[in-house]
């Protein structure tokens, strides 16, 4: 998938992501997500740090003490907007090409599709992955290392897409929909495959 494509549906998503948000009340913005510790409001605040420029980001990571886990957490956690304003701010974030140093053009698309699953599965919303950029985001997901390892971590098996044109790895054959790969290979829990 070419590169303005792939920005296309990053746009798509975070719109629709939105949208989606702009419907939760109260009750549902404090529900814990799928990412420990956090809230559904701490990951949608989290989704908006993602254009944050470089001097903030190189002193927020001398705030957390050069620990990237740590600083992506109190950054969340600790962002103090209300719902109504992250929203507008993802809202904003349509047409920024903006992303953090040292990542490539499908790392926000992964982060908007896992995220969006980390916000809408405890609140028991199914909340659709489109096909084609799903596969684009496994494959980064995959090949990426930091932070999740996934060929590490998934090291014996061979992956299998039921709904796509994606398979990786080698050994005992998995199968799962290209939701669920995109999950476990982000180290989030998937009904189909374990989380390692």
């Amino acid at each position: 998938m070419h590169t303005e494509e792939i920005w296309a549906h990053i746009d798509a998503q975070r719109a629709d992501l939105a949208d989606f948000l702009a419907t939760l009340d109260r009750e549902q913005w404090s529900t814990p997500s799928m990412c420990e510790g956090w809230t559904v409001r701490d990951v949608a605040a989290h989704l908006t740090q993602s254009t944050a420029n470089r001097a903030r980001m190189g002193w927020e990571m001398v705030r957390s003490g050069f620990r990237f886990n740590a600083m992506v957490a109190r950054m969340a956690t600790e962002d103090p907007r209300a719902p109504d304003e992250i929203v507008a701010a993802i809202r904003a974030m349509v047409g920024n090409r903006r992303r953090p140093p040292g990542t490539a053009v499908a790392d926000p698309l992964a982060d908007v599709l896992v995220h969006g699953q980390d916000i809408a599965v405890p609140l028991g919303v199914d909340r659709p992955m489109p096909v084609a950029p799903a596969v684009v985001a496994a494959h980064r997901l995959w090949t990426m290392g930091f932070p999740y390892h996934a060929r590490r971590r998934f090291a014996g098996l061979a992956l299998q897409a039921t709904d796509a044109d994606f398979a990786v790895g080698q050994g005992r054959l998995v199968t799962a929909p290209i939701r669920d790969i995109v999950l476990a290979l982000s180290g989030r829990n998937s009904p189909v495959l374990p989380r390692v």
